[in-house]
């Protein structure tokens, strides 16, 4: 698992070890039932608090991501594909509401933003 976190960012660290993670969910990285590092193993790594390493399996387990089984550790949930797929929209929805702010910003026609997405989604860019 690869978790890269920033102390000179805004986000605090327990969010960006937890979309770390979450993000390593979504992609498949993680396997549903896979073993999540110890806190303590997590925290050494990372070199931070292992206050820090619990909250953001503490969110995770709270949005459905994780599960921590006593005196077994934490592990990805199982058949969460639902949860997963909401996700994922949810994830495209703010990329496409960035979008749409831009495009209304350079003042790009409705219909000319939705050619180009059309044509990007089709591959066109790869021509």
């Amino acid at each position: 698992m690869k978790i890269i976190i920033s102390n000179a960012s805004n986000v605090p660290l327990y969010e960006q070890i937890k979309e770390a993670i979450k993000s390593e969910i979504l992609s498949g990285e993680l396997k549903e039932g896979e073993q999540l590092p110890s806190v303590r193993s997590l925290s050494k790594d990372l070199k931070v608090s292992i206050l820090t390493v619990k909250k953001s399996y503490d969110e995770l387990a709270d949005e459905g991501f994780v599960e921590t089984r006593q005196g077994l550790g934490s592990f990805v949930v199982e058949g969460n594909s639902l949860l997963k797929q909401e996700e994922r929209r949810k994830i495209l929805e703010e990329k496409l509401i960035e979008a749409v702010d831009l495009s209304k910003s350079l003042k790009i026609q409705e219909e000319e933003f939705f050619d180009l997405i059309k044509f990007i989604y089709e591959g066109g860019i790869y021509d």
